[in-house]
């Protein structure tokens, strides 16, 4: 297996160095790093320059992690290609999981990903969505063979969050596996205190809506499955502002948020539908550009 890592970060120096340390130790050598840094204002590029276990090191300047995904995918060499966020750092047998998972004629292998936003001790079970069997996985922490992210022409760079749901969507769509393996693990330690920033709910519902008119077609269910998330996320609001966790202007505003974006993001994955009507569904893919790079230092 020839795999390359691409490993995003944006302001997180220190854990990034902890990132790559444990890269270095617990895959082989000949594995190849990128690093997609951007935009960072905390030194980052001094840093990464120093290292010489760094083989190509991206600057960027869009704060968008599909991007900085599809950067780091442009350059990449490995007939695997695994996606890292700088803030994680990988267990004792990650290589050896991606290596195990991917030669069983798989597809797609993610693992446990712990301390981020959203943890993911636990494999994802799929549910269906019009008819097709979908498992979400995690961005931060997840292989492909690149044959698989060929296929996908990688990730939909209309989104600012949320870009690996679209993916596993897209995955399915194409009739790929996504497995799980537990000794796949990533750990981040940002964050464990408990303390978690609040949602950009109007991002949020604007990738939910996109995704599901792109993938599924202006259908009742994607509308169905929309508003009923909505609903659900507006009875826990107004259970935070009983609590003393928020409040009515604050919910208020949240749900105009979500209102519009959401509307905005249908309308959106109508029009993209219809610009890439092949079963990638992606007309915002690594193919369609080649600007992303503001500045590249290549070793290899």
């Amino acid at each position: 297996m020839e795999l390359s890592v691409v490993v995003s970060t944006l302001n997180d120096r220190e854990q990034l160095l902890s990132c790559l340390d444990a890269l270095a130790a617990r895959t082989p050598s000949s594995s190849e790093i990128i690093v997609v840094n951007g935009p960072s204002s905390d030194g980052t590029t001094g840093v990464v320059r120093d290292r010489d276990d760094v083989d190509v090191l991206v600057e960027i300047s869009e704060r968008n992690p599909n991007v900085s995904r599809n950067a780091g995918l442009e350059v990449a060499s490995g007939d695997v290609v695994a996606f890292l966020d700088g803030e994680y750092t990988i267990g004792q047998g990650w290589y050896d999981a991606i290596e195990r998972s991917l030669g069983e004629a798989g597809s797609v292998v993610t693992g446990p990903v712990t301390g981020d936003q959203l943890d993911c001790t636990d494999p994802q079970p799929p549910h269906t969505v019009a008819g097709r069997q979908v498992t979400h996985f995690a961005g931060t922490n997840v292989a492909f063979d690149r044959t698989v992210l060929e296929a996908l022409d990688g990730f939909d760079e209309y989104l600012t969050v949320d870009g690996a749901r679209d993916c596993a969507h897209r995955v399915a769509g194409l009739g790929f596996d996504v497995h799980w393996n537990e000794k796949m693990a990533a750990r981040s330690e940002v964050g464990t205190d408990g303390g978690r920033p609040d949602p950009d709910w109007g991002e949020v519902y604007r990738s939910l809506s996109y995704r599901l008119a792109k993938n599924y077609g202006p259908r009742p269910t994607v509308i169905a499955r929309t508003l009923g998330s909505a609903v659900r996320d507006g009875v826990v609001g107004i259970r935070g502002i009983f609590a003393g966790n928020a409040t009515p202007t604050e919910w208020i505003s949240d749900g105009l948020d979500v209102v519009s974006h959401a509307g905005g993001g249908f309308r959106d994955g109508i029009r993209a539908r219809y610009v890439d009507r092949s079963a990638r569904r992606n007309p915002h893919g690594v193919s369609v550009r080649h600007d992303r790079a503001v500045r590249m230092y290549d070793r290899r």
